[in-house]
Parts: C-alpha cells; structure tokens; sequence
C-alpha cells in the first residue's frame, strides 16, 4: 500500500529530487536508510552501546580526512593488488 503526501523542502534538496526519475522511489530508500540508522542505534543501544550524534559527525570527519588522503599511487596500487587477488580466485576456481 502507498500513500501521497506532500512535503515542503529546501531549494538545493528539491533541485536534487528534480533530477530523480522516480523521486517516491528515491525518497522511500532515503527513509528507509535513515530507519535502519535509528534501529541500529537502537539494538545498539540494548547491548549497552550509545553511540551519539557527536560519534557520527567524529567519524565522518576521519573518513573525509582518510579519503583526502589516498593518493592517485596508492589508488593504483590498490587497482593493481585487486587485479592480483580476482586472478588468483579465477585460477584457484579452475
């Protein structure tokens, strides 16, 4: 079952809905995320875990500064060691 609603947005979030070819789809996956966050903090949460909006925002903030730092070398090397494991697997399958 499905229902309409309508709902008021900032401009830069409307103009990225424009481009969606199915923004109910979209927007359905974007809640459904956000839902499987609070229920993960949740169980989390039971198993005496808290894990605070502060925590998100300190790992966001390392996962930029780690991704700031790969270099086109190590994206390379990585390219180069993942091309090495898939053969391997391909040879160990025969």
């Amino acid at each position: 079952m499905t229902k309409k609603i309508a709902v008021s947005l900032p401009d830069d979030v409307a103009e990225r809905l424009a481009k969606e070819p199915n923004v109910s789809a979209f927007v359905a996956r974007a809640v459904r995320r956000q839902m499987a966050g609070e229920q993960t903090r949740v169980l989390l949460a039971r198993a005496g875990v808290t894990i605070t909006d502060e925590d998100v925002a300190r790992a966001h903030a390392e996962m930029q500064q780690l991704t700031a730092s790969i270099t086109p070398e190590l994206r390379e090397r990585a390219s180069r060691l993942q091309s090495e494991v898939l053969a391997a697997r391909a040879k160990a399958r025969r």
